[in-house]
């Protein structure tokens, strides 16, 4: 098989990714290791930024994002028993988010693609990717029992941290920054109407928790929890109890119970890899970079990348130019540190630190109280958390 550019990865990266290149009409061609099944259901996270809004308009796949998607005009921030609310457009000049779930972007995507092509493979698994520095990249597959190779002028790595992609970069000129937290989310799916109108941050005293929603009908919350649980340990009625004791405030308001459907643990780490290119392969989403959930921009910066890599190959396609494309990594990288540090800092301020002591707890109230006190503080966090501009 041959393409202009062959995408690793079938998530919402390089779904997307080949989505607008197709309606610029630069072939390409996607292979994905797992089933549909698996594909369209793994739950992942559901805050939209503007721009990743925008970024599937674009694309035309935003129909029922624009129907069913819930628009937050902020969030609330909770602690010591207190509700601070974050005016995103009184704060950003208008700017707003989005909750829709990546199961349900990926869902729209894959039915465009099926429709509408590029192709697309099912259980194709990536095995290498060879000559990267050539005019004429290879990946070894492995498709219906049989190994392939797909010809490429151009290979993207979508296929997330564990992926193969970023290991064939050279090690040499290859730089990784990380950060683990002793900490990890552990998250519910349940199915009962959200107990709030938009997101809720809520530092407790033995700990952080985040009430969210996937639609009107279904609430997803989380737990900090010690690094290493088990989703197991923690029975219903003990999750529905520590949450309210988090998100208590002095006021009227009561924390929807309803029956669980999903649990899961989220290890809290960040990541970044240098450069997100090498020869003709290049990085995009988790497998160049990890952010904890905190700021909610692990999705984004994702998207955001990807607008990025369809447009510079849209330049290459109309003028033969790859001026762009060398700029690729710098222009990424400036935005990904920055929501690198957002999300940092979030985590830091909200959850309980396992090494922490008085002094730390009190830096956090007073980071928080900072926020809910200040305009400019406050205009800080919205405009992080809305999204960034790409820098150039």
């Amino acid at each position: 098989m041959r393409t202009a550019v062959g995408i690793i990865g079938g998530g919402p990266a390089g779904l997307l990714l080949a989505r607008l290149l197709h309606r610029t009409g630069i072939d390409c061609v996607v292979l994905e290791a797992r089933t549909r099944e698996d594909v369209e259901q793994r739950q992942r996270a559901g805050m939209l930024e503007q721009g990743t809004v925008d970024a599937l308009r674009e694309a035309g796949a935003a129909e029922r994002l624009d129907a069913e998607g819930l628009v937050h005009q902020g969030i609330e921030l909770r602690f010591e028993r207190e509700r601070h609310h974050i005016d995103f457009p009184a704060l950003t000049g208008g700017r707003t988010v989005t909750i829709y779930a990546q199961t349900e972007i990926v869902k729209d995507l894959v039915a465009l693609q099926l429709a509408e092509g590029p192709p697309l493979l099912w259980e194709a698994q990536a095995l290498a990717v060879e000559k990267p520095e050539s005019a004429s990249p290879v990946v070894r597959f492995l498709h219906e029992g049989r190994e392939q190779t797909l010809i490429c002028d151009w290979v993207i790595g979508c296929d997330g941290f564990h992926g193969i992609s970023r290991g064939t970069f050279p090690a040499a000129g290859s730089h990784t920054y990380e950060r683990d937290h002793p900490y990890s989310w552990l998250g519910i799916l349940a199915d009962v109407a959200p107990s709030c109108d938009e997101l809720i941050y809520a530092r407790g005293q033995s700990g952080f928790a985040l009430h969210s929603m996937r639609s009107i009908h279904v609430s997803r919350l989380y737990l900090q929890v010690p690094g290493g649980t088990d989703a197991d340990d923690w029975p219903d009625d003990r999750i529905w109890d520590e949450l309210d004791a988090r998100f208590a405030v002095d006021a009227d308001w009561t924390l929807h119970r309803g029956p669980i459907t999903a649990k899961s643990v989220t290890p809290m780490r960040s990541y970044v890899h240098e450069p997100m290119r090498h020869g003709r392969l290049v990085l995009a989403g988790d497998a160049a970079h990890i952010v904890p959930p905190t700021g909610a921009k692990g999705l984004n910066l994702a998207v955001s990348d990807v607008r990025v890599l369809a447009r510079t190959f849209a330049e290459l396609h109309r003028t033969g130019s790859e001026r762009l494309l060398d700029d690729y990594s710098r222009t990424c990288l400036a935005r990904v540190w920055q929501a690198t540090r957002f999300s940092y800092d979030m985590t830091r301020m909200l959850h309980a630190q396992p090494d922490g002591d008085v002094f730390e707890n009190r830096l956090q109230l007073a980071r928080l109280r900072r926020i809910a006190s200040s305009r400019h503080a406050a205009a800080e966090l919205a405009t992080n958390y809305t999204g960034l501009p790409l820098l150039t």
